[in-house]
């Protein structure tokens, strides 16, 4: 079955792709939620109008991304959590205290663009992945400590 995403899936695609899924997946899922529609071709011709009219928006989208990336370069964060004696942290660290501290930092990231590739249950250096823009990715080390 042929979508057409309404928004960014992670390891699918990104809005406006025009991908192939499994029919249960695009009928129970993806088109109930909102976040496909049917790749008919009047729906084919409508994503290439918006396209063609938003075109120097995203531009603009991708600049702002690209000078967040800029920004976020630099940036080191420490994360503070509870662990044992060896270094186990009780619970893991994930993306919603990733964003908390890069809050705290200045930066409004949303918790849904920070991918961080292992599970994070121990003290030491690691890094997440921000994916601001479908081109623009910056990876920002954090390192977490016992408090």
């Amino acid at each position: 079955m042929r979508v057409i995403l309404k928004e960014d899936i992670l390891n699918l695609g990104y809005k406006d792709d025009v991908v192939v899924v499994k029919d249960g997946y695009g009928r129970n899922f993806l088109i109930p939620q909102g976040k496909a529609v049917i790749a008919s071709e009047s729906a084919l011709k409508m994503l290439a109008e918006n396209q063609k009219q938003r075109a120097h928006k995203l531009a603009k989208i991708k600049a702002d991304a690209e000078e967040l990336a800029a920004k976020l370069e630099g940036v080191s964060l420490t994360i503070g959590a509870k662990a044992s004696n060896n270094g186990k942290i009780f619970g893991s660290v994930n993306n919603i205290q990733i964003a908390e501290s890069l809050e705290k930092a200045g930066f409004a990231i949303d918790r849904k663009m920070i991918y961080i590739k292992e599970a994070v249950k121990e003290v030491g250096a690691y890094t997440a992945t921000l994916k601001l823009h479908r081109d623009v990715n910056v990876e920002i080390p954090f390192e977490v400590v016992a408090e």
